[in-house]
């Protein structure tokens, strides 16, 4: 029970240090809490529903994970490398195609409640 007491500590320690710190985390959180409500009027179904939400809290995920990267890379060196330009943009990378996924599942949602689908 300790560790997972020590667990829930450090994960919102982490997202506490990720709000205050990075702007990308902020509006991706603000995206989130509109859309919970929003989903609900949108989703054509419950499983939609949290495949609508899932993808945003996966987003998010990938995002802390990048801020993670480039907080380490720029801890390593704040020289120019390209090595490290190369990491961070790995990074970039796996944030486009989350939000990319997340820009899918929702218009897919728009588009079976429309009758489109």
């Amino acid at each position: 029970m300790k560790r997972l007491f020590s667990a829930t500590i450090n994960s919102l320690r982490g997202l506490g240090y990720g709000f205050k710190s990075e702007a990308a985390l902020r509006e991706e959180a603000i995206a989130l809490a509109v859309a919970v409500p929003l989903g609900l009027f949108i989703a054509p179904s419950a499983a939609w529903y949290v495949a609508m939400i899932g993808t945003l809290m996966v987003l998010l995920a990938v995002e802390f994970l990048n801020t993670a990267i480039e907080k380490l890379a720029d801890y390593v060196t704040r020289e120019h490398h390209s090595d490290i330009r190369r990491i961070k943009d790995f990074g970039s990378a796996a944030v486009f195609c989350a939000i990319s996924l997340a820009g899918l599942i929702w218009l897919a949602a728009i588009a079976v409640r429309c009758g489109l689908f």
